[in-house]
């Protein structure tokens, strides 16, 4: 019986690649799902998260908080039994390396734009 309480889980990383699918109980947190992504995260992959706090874990559109189980994030397929629920991981790139490529791509396009406000 404890078995058809379990959660059946995939995360699809952006390349559209999968993770899982596994099972989990409903009292696994959020952060120990990030744990175990970490730990499966393919090698030949060109960014990689270092920590859980690189990566998001988006489901149903709702972004997941770390402190929080599986049953309370409120999974609204997970009600289908024998579904498999695919969540979405997004991950953070550190803040210094995102300003340099905001800097380098603002440049060209504020030399390059020759448009008229009306």
């Amino acid at each position: 019986m404890a078995g058809e309480d379990l959660v059946e889980l995939k995360f699809r990383l952006a390349d559209g690649t999968d993770i899982g699918p596994t099972k989990y109980t409903p009292d696994t947190t959020i952060a120990s799902l990030k744990e175990k992504i970490l730990a499966q995260w393919p090698k030949d992959k060109e960014n990689c998260p270092k920590t859980i706090q690189d990566v998001k874990l988006i489901n149903a559109g709702k972004i997941l908080e770390n402190n929080k189980t599986l049953a309370e994030s409120t999974l609204p397929v997970g009600e289908l039994p024998g579904g498999v629920i695919t969540m979405h991981v997004v991950l953070r790139l550190p803040l210094s390396d995102k300003n340099n490529e905001k800097q380098q791509d603002d440049s060209p396009k504020k030399s390059s734009c020759s448009c008229t406000i009306l």
